[in-house]
């Protein structure tokens, strides 16, 4: 009988739980997930995000008793989304002083100081048209945004954010934001680009969070097209370029091959996003009864990992905490 089997049984480290814990070539660890926030002006708020099962938008006064918990759980960084009071064309509340973010990192340093504060820096949030920029006769101007970009960054580090992420896919924003913080002292500032962030049907959820569906349009304009992978290494060296401490691709799970070319070719860390879509896929089958849904994250994490992500942005990760603890 074994004369028909190779001289190689893979099966011998499958055995039990010990062998295959010590011939695992990936492992997830919860210091390498970064938490999304979104948080907004108002009282007593922790409204529950009905695409997004066990995400709310919170405000201030909530965020305290959120801060304790996610610390308590061993997650060790935040990336923050801000909903503003009042919305208008240029995304004021983004670069204002007292705007919900600049608040909102106050209020986590004071709780927290060790937990780690990245801000994203765009202005879909804040504009009352729902686009990343400024809208001149119905297109964005880019070299006029990317300014105001700057300005946001500033204001946030300035409040407290150990790091700025900008993710309106403008060409220059990087070096805008670079120039502005070395200007003003940061240069220990790292930024973390959404490099090759492509136009993508997984966003919707976030939209609903957020609140940033555009008036008018899409955003395909700017973001990058499904289609094209060659285009996203440009984007990734141009970000470099422009001195990026840190490369992303976004969304992850229908972009595997992207971020494992990205890893091939460059030596600069890289991260996925694991977009609010990929997340409340998962939800809406595990609460049908259709997937498990602790295996089928750990699968879909796993493989962001597997591809050579180093660090994974995840609505996933308190539940991934606790898996793992």
């Amino acid at each position: 009988m074994t004369d028909n089997f190779s001289f190689s049984r893979l099966r011998r480290l499958r055995n039990n739980g010990v062998i295959r814990g010590y011939v695992s070539e990936n492992s997830l660890d919860i210091k390498k997930f970064v938490y999304p926030l979104f948080i907004r002006f108002g009282v007593d708020v922790k409204e529950p995000i009905s695409s997004m099962p066990g995400c709310f938008n919170i405000s201030l006064d909530h965020l305290k008793r959120e801060v304790e918990y996610i610390v308590s759980l061993g997650i060790t960084g935040v990336l923050l989304f801000g909903i503003p009071e009042m919305k208008d064309a240029v995304g004021s509340d983004c670069y204002s002083d007292d705007g919900i973010i600049q608040e909102a990192i106050k209020v986590i340093k004071d709780t927290a100081p060790d937990l780690y504060v990245i801000t994203d820096i765009c202005l879909c949030e804040y504009t009352d048209h729902g686009h990343c920029g400024i809208v001149e006769n119905g297109v964005i101007n880019n070299d006029e945004t990317i300014k105001l970009l700057g300005e946001s960054a500033l204001t946030h580090v300035q409040a407290g954010a150990d790091m700025v992420a900008p993710s309106a896919m403008m060409d220059g924003q990087v070096k805008a934001i670079r120039s502005l913080l070395d200007a003003g002292s940061f240069t220990h500032i790292p930024i973390m680009g959404y490099s090759a962030k492509y136009s993508s049907a997984f966003y919707g959820p976030f939209r609903e969070a957020a609140d940033s569906t555009p008036s008018f349009g899409d955003r395909k304009a700017y973001q990058m097209d499904p289609s094209n992978r060659r285009m996203a290494l440009e984007e990734v060296e141009s970000d470099i370029k422009e001195g990026a401490d840190i490369v992303m691709v976004k969304p992850a799970l229908s972009y595997l091959d992207v971020i494992h070319e990205v890893r091939q070719k460059y030596n600069k860390p890289l991260a996925a996003y694991n977009v609010s879509g990929e997340y409340s896929l998962i939800k809406a089958a595990a609460e049908k009864g259709w997937v498990d849904e602790k295996s089928a994250t750990l699968e879909v994490l796993t493989s962001i990992s597997r591809a050579g992500a180093d660090m994974i942005i995840s609505y996933h990760a308190k539940d991934v905490a606790q898996w793992l603890a």
